[in-house]
């Protein structure tokens, strides 16, 4: 089966805490269609289709708008200095709301869990963050949870800082598809995460 997989992007977003997993993800669809299985599409989404200016310089063009996207498998939301004002966004959590109703999954990277929690999404559910945030998070409400580089808790997954979310990336290729499948993938990247990726967990 192939999923549609969403990062939002935003202004300020972190790029690692997006471009990472965009790499695996991509990585693992070109893996698929290389052993003739329908691969998964992997889109950048944002509120309009103008060029985003990240948390360190880069801008990136999105595929698709908040408006206009296919239903979504997977959300991702990454962090950066960007989600303190987006945590006040009405458009972006109310997007984020609504796409993670009908998701199978629903994923951040850093302090993108602020943007969970402030959406509603993570109501109830335990979340990892950037280290540097975790007693924000915690200020705010959320119960955090400081010892795991990611952290599922229902549909909700959540990830450390910005290199966390490639492991995230991993393990979720492992659920969608398959721990092999997964360990393909990692190979392919060649990334070597210490300790090394374990789907079966």
């Amino acid at each position: 089966m192939a999923y549609t997989i969403g990062l939002a992007i935003f202004p300020g977003a972190e790029e690692l805490d997006f471009v990472g997993p965009w790499e695996v993800f991509t990585a693992s669809a070109a893996q698929r269609e290389r052993d003739g299985e329908v691969p998964d599409r992997v889109l950048l989404v944002a509120a309009d289709r103008e060029p985003v200016r990240c948390a360190k310089g880069m801008r990136v063009l999105p595929d698709a708008t908040f408006d206009d996207h296919p239903a979504l498998d997977v959300v991702l939301v990454p962090g950066g200095q960007g989600t303190r004002r987006e945590a006040e966004n009405p458009v972006l959590l109310g997007w984020l709301a609504k796409v993670s109703a009908s998701a199978q999954w629903t994923t951040s990277v850093c302090t993108g869990s602020l943007l969970l929690h402030a959406s509603g999404v993570a109501d109830g559910r335990r979340l990892a963050t950037y280290w540097g945030f975790e007693d924000e998070l915690e200020r705010r409400g959320a119960t955090v949870v400081r010892d795991a580089r990611w952290v599922r808790d229902g549909q909700v997954v959540s990830s450390q800082g910005v290199s966390a979310g490639i492991d995230m990336a991993l393990w979720l290729i492992g659920q969608l598809h398959s721990p092999a499948h997964a360990r393909t993938t990692q190979r392919y990247i060649q990334y070597a995460p210490a300790p090394p990726y374990q789907a079966d967990v």
